[in-house]
């Protein structure tokens, strides 16, 4: 039994709830998470947690409660990015192990101070929320990134869209607000679900070209009144990429990763394309039981194929494979990974990692430099962190 406290009792608060309210839907799990306290600023959001969930036995509106209470484990942390640094920080010189929202820091120094409280408590496990990497399809082409099947890689695209924004009339809120959502703008809100799958098979950006578009400039901040919007809507980002590989050598490819708060008539919609001189694959979360492979040998036919990915997940469940798998699946598949990793065990797919978070920073820093001078910034290194 992993106990849990829950600091931000939003929309994803409430997700991690109820995937923990169905944990029988897993198949042989060696742990399970309770959740016996919340908190948020907000008191009235922490109403649905006590209607639903006997175990919450703990409320408060002060995060520091939470973590002097010697009876939670871990915690799972979801608030605005300026307050990342000094909550996680917190979470993690109290000993509470911690999954947290991505970006890890409002900033790159922001997220230098989580680093450097990471590395003074080796014995807490901290991971990033990212969910889509478990989906069955993209688990597929992890698959074949890390078993080298698409030989040659050519170029991969990946990226993350909605069309929430789209509406000029939809009030502002925290993450179109520099002072708390930061300069990323749309990469700190959803850039790390784009860099993990990429990151976690190793192909790591050497530069960047980045065109950030602010698109609506202005919102109404809901008392009649119109106020800037100051955050980036959408972000392109071209990268490079440069591989040694024992049959190909040294050799670079193109990498474009975009992520849109403003892409016209889509829902949450996550892809990764790879192109590979022996295999190309791309998954969409548009369709989310289909991959699309198309294998190459020289001198043969080129052509795509279909398949139906049924319930292939990472941590077997009770649903039979010939269904289809969704959001709420790839949440509870997170989770499962997180509570398995905290219980000291290897998890069959790890969560999002501190140096995965670090390098998303390296990269939308050097976005932002590159959007300022209009020219390619170079990643530097030393600024990915090692946790």
């Amino acid at each position: 039994m992993l106990r849990f406290g829950i600091i931000g009792c939003g929309l994803m608060g409430r997700e991690f709830a109820s995937a923990a309210a169905r944990w029988m839907h897993l198949l042989k799990m060696p742990v399970r998470p309770e959740i016996i306290a919340v908190c948020d600023a907000n008191s009235s959001l922490m109403n649905w947690f006590t209607d639903h969930f006997s175990s919450v036995i703990q409320t408060s509106t002060d995060y520091k409660a939470l973590l002097e209470n010697p009876e939670i484990d871990a915690i799972y942390c979801a608030v605005p990015h300026n307050l990342h640094a000094q909550l996680y920080v917190d979470i993690i010189n109290a000993g509470k192990h911690l999954l947290g929202e991505k970006p890890f820091g409002i900033d790159q120094s922001a997220n230098t101070q989580i680093l450097k409280a990471i590395a003074a408590n080796p014995n807490v496990t901290v991971r990033c929320s990212s969910e889509f990497p478990f989906f069955p399809a993209a688990q597929k082409i992890i698959q074949y990134a890390q078993s080298g099947k698409f030989g040659r890689i050519i170029e991969v695209e990946a990226g993350f869209w909605h069309s929430s924004d789209l509406d000029p009339n939809k009030p502002i809120n925290w993450k179109r607000m520099i002072a708390v959502n930061g300069e990323y703008g749309v990469m700190g809100d959803l850039g790390f679900h784009v860099v993990h799958t990429p990151a976690r098979v190793g192909w790591i950006p050497k530069d960047v070209r980045a065109v950030l578009s602010n698109i609506v400039t202005e919102r109404p901040d809901g008392k009649g009144n119109m106020v800037p919007c100051e955050t980036w809507d959408n972000a392109h980002l071209l990268t490079s990429v440069a591989l040694e590989d024992s049959r190909f050598g040294h050799y670079e490819f193109p990498m474009t990763l975009s992520m849109k708060r403003i892409a016209p008539g889509e829902a949450n919609t996550w892809f990764i394309r790879v192109i590979g001189s022996e295999l190309s694959a791309e998954f969409s979360t548009k369709h989310p039981k289909t991959l699309r492979t198309l294998p190459y040998t020289a001198g043969q036919p080129q052509a795509w194929h279909e398949q139906d990915i049924g319930f292939e997940t990472v941590y077997p469940t009770i649903t039979g494979s010939i269904f289809e798998f969704g959001f709420t699946d790839a949440i509870q598949q997170m989770w499962a990974a997180f509570c398995d990793e905290v219980a000291g065990n290897t998890p069959r797919f790890q969560c999002g990692t501190p140096t995965e978070a670090a390098l998303s920073h390296a990269l939308f820093t050097a976005a932002l430099e590159s959007q300022r001078s209009g020219s390619v910034a170079k990643l530097e290194p030393a600024s990915m962190g090692g946790a």
